[in-house]
């Protein structure tokens, strides 16, 4: 997602850009059928708040005249925001509390992104990587990290954090295995504190680590994969098993670094087709 995780000049990226742009006013086709794996809904843990439309990402949040031209534009209805963890690619001046309460007034459907450590065999020059002797530790303390991040931000239990995973070599075993002991760290100490776990990765890496894993115990519930072939879907082009992650837990980023001027302001962004839960904002 250009630099908005890592630093442009750090990333490692796998998947190369195909295809062009969607059509304004395309259409998203949601998912309908089983549940993917996860924490179901209780007393303690709340339904999830589910966005299905068009979504944004980009390195820091915009200012809240952006949003709000952005907004009566009326294209996106989601936007996704980079919560915290070492690792993330951009200071974030505008992310406070009373941001998130402005724009989740406005209508705008959160998308709540922490950019958590890295493994040891990525490609990148990430600050904060896990090896296989600290991925369990380093997940939980990502995870707790989070949440405080995201409650701060005014997201309540039941929200959704998505873990924001770059491209490794997933034909290095142990360091694939690494790789899901962290994320399963990660998940778990969120589901803990009913927070819904989710992951941000690459259809050709660490998304489809996630999508293949034969053991599911204590992977994310929602899946997000970078696939850029320009296709606004989450269904048409799912790559795995059409049983995984239905009923609402897909997001697809089908095109990055784009450059969108609506209601005179201009961002460089990542476009998104989104069928999955969004931030419980009070």
């Amino acid at each position: 997602m250009s630099k908005h995780r890592l630093s442009r000049k750090g990333r490692y990226i796998a998947l190369g850009a195909t295809a062009a742009v969607v059509a304004a006013g395309g259409g998203i086709v949601a998912t309908t059928s089983m549940a993917a794996p996860g924490k179901p809904a209780t007393a303690a843990f709340p339904p999830q708040k589910t966005f299905t439309g068009r979504a944004f990402d980009t390195c820091t949040a915009p200012s809240q005249a952006a949003m709000t031209a952005w907004k009566k534009d009326g294209y996106y209805g989601g936007v996704a925001v980079y919560i915290g963890g070492r690792n993330r690619g951009c200071a974030q001046p505008n992310l406070t509390a009373s941001w998130v309460k402005a724009v989740n007034a406005q209508g705008w459907k959160l998308i709540p992104l922490y950019v958590g450590a890295q493994p040891y065999c990525q490609k990148s020059r990430s600050p904060e990587r896990f090896t296989a002797a600290t991925a369990a530790s380093l997940g939980a303390a990502n995870a707790k990290d989070a949440i405080a991040k995201a409650a701060a931000l005014g997201m309540r239990a039941g929200s959704p954090v998505y873990l924001n995973m770059e491209s490794y070599d997933i034909t290095d075993t142990a360091c694939n295995d690494a790789a899901l002991t962290y994320v399963r760290a990660f998940s778990r100490t969120l589901r803990a504190k009913s927070y819904r776990a989710g992951l941000y990765g690459f259809s050709t890496s660490s998304a489809k680590a996630v999508a293949t894993a034969k053991n599911r115990t204590d992977l994310p519930g929602n899946l997000w994969y970078a696939q850029w072939n320009g296709k606004e879907t989450t269904t048409a082009d799912w790559p795995w098993d059409p049983k995984l992650y239905t009923n609402h837990s897909r997001g697809h980023q089908y095109k990055a670094n784009t450059k969108e001027t609506r209601g005179g302001h201009t961002i460089n962004i990542d476009r998104n087709a989104w069928d999955a839960p969004v931030a419980i904002v009070g």
